[in-house]
């Protein structure tokens, strides 16, 4: 562990690329606390993100996650699984750039559809698509937010298991 350690980890990437598993285990193994923030924006909110998106749209919902992201400024010594858009709205990329260390967790489209399949009914923007249908959507969404993505003080080539967290370890501040 390197001695000028980031107070805040920010772990972005595409959803199903691994942020709250890997996430977890890392805040483990530093001592850290560990936040989804879909999951405490649902939390804090009462509605699930598919309620939102469903009931007040996207723009709404984009808001919500800015204002908890900036939020995220007041915490100390936490890493933190964004969800997979948030660094593609307003200055969220610049601002975790600035308040912590961010990480991108670069994962392959064959590993992201294979992760996602089980998962569209609880995903808006995955709702309905067939295997087909979501690797092209994968593929979509990549090449746009990837400019955003990449924007990550750190790139990490992530797959899957545990060892991933040995092998990120490596990448902190």
């Amino acid at each position: 562990m390197s001695k000028t350690q980031p107070t805040n980890i920010y772990l972005i990437g595409f959803m199903g690329c691994g942020k709250s598993y890997l996430g977890k285990l890392l805040a483990k193994r530093l001592q850290y606390d560990f936040i989804d923030m879909d999951a405490y924006l649902e939390a804090k909110e009462g509605k699930t993100i598919s309620q939102i998106f469903r009931e007040d749209g996207e723009g709404a919902f984009r808001k919500l996650e800015r204002d908890y992201l900036t939020a995220s400024g007041d915490f100390e010594k936490t890493v933190i699984a964004t969800g997979g858009g948030c660094p593609c709205f307003y200055d969220n990329m610049e601002w975790m750039d600035v308040s912590g260390q961010t990480i991108y967790l670069k994962t392959p489209t064959t590993i992201l559809v294979e992760r996602l399949q089980k998962e569209t009914a609880h995903r808006p923007l995955l709702a309905g698509k067939s295997k087909k249908e979501l690797t092209i959507f994968i593929d979509r969404k990549l090449e746009e937010r990837g400019p955003y993505y990449e924007q990550a003080q750190v790139v990490f080539e992530y797959r899957t298991g545990e060892e991933g967290v040995e092998e990120l370890m490596k990448y902190l501040k």
